[in-house]
């Protein structure tokens, strides 16, 4: 694991692009490929609170916000919220922290709209079929969503949980018009 400084090694494998995939009707961009450099960046702002991984994860997703086609200001960023355990054992909402300053560093609102109120299990050692499984009506809404959302996470591997997260947020019966942005993209999604 990381401490809160990543060493110039795994800096420069932190390699930039561009990802855009389609899952489940939703258009996911992405800024980097999941390596197992980029998931020791992702488990150092996760599980560590490294606040220089932070930073990589926050720059990357405003680049990507940034690339989209999206009217950024009509946009509102919809975090993807971790678990009660998760938020007890990191001592903090770990997408929402991140949303929180990406939204203090573009002005673009974050609505906390979604509530993980399923039982799930820890997706790592999860295969897709049992990604999908676990997610199943595990978000609902905690308050009203409309207009053009963009749902931001750390890593999409599955997509089980994106696609959730739009079931969730569709199931007030407004459709809303709906993207995600995650920092990291596994290829070929598992």
């Amino acid at each position: 694991m990381l401490s809160s400084s990543i060493c110039s090694q795994c800096l420069s494998q932190w390699e930039i692009s561009e990802f855009k995939t389609k899952y489940s009707q939703l258009t996911v961009h992405s800024a980097v490929l999941y390596t197992p450099v980029a998931a020791k960046i992702i488990l150092a702002a996760k599980e560590s609170g490294s606040s220089v991984a932070d930073q990589l994860l926050i720059q990357v997703i405003i680049g990507q916000i940034r690339k989209t086609t999206l009217d950024l200001n009509r946009i509102r960023l919809v975090p993807i919220p971790s678990s009660k355990r998760s938020v007890r054992s990191r001592g903090r909402n770990f997408m929402i922290d991140i949303v929180r300053q990406i939204t203090q560093q573009t002005g673009i609102p974050m609505l906390d709209c979604l509530d993980l109120t399923g039982k799930t299990r820890d997706q790592s050692g999860l295969n897709r079929r049992q990604r999908l499984q676990n997610m199943q009506g595990a978000l609902s809404i905690k308050s009203v969503a409309r207009g053009e959302l963009l749902l931001v996470d750390d890593v999409i591997t599955t997509g089980a949980t994106l696609k959730e997260a739009a079931r969730a947020l569709n199931s007030q019966g407004i459709h809303a018009q709906i993207s995600a942005i995650t920092a990291c993209v596994a290829q070929p999604l598992r």
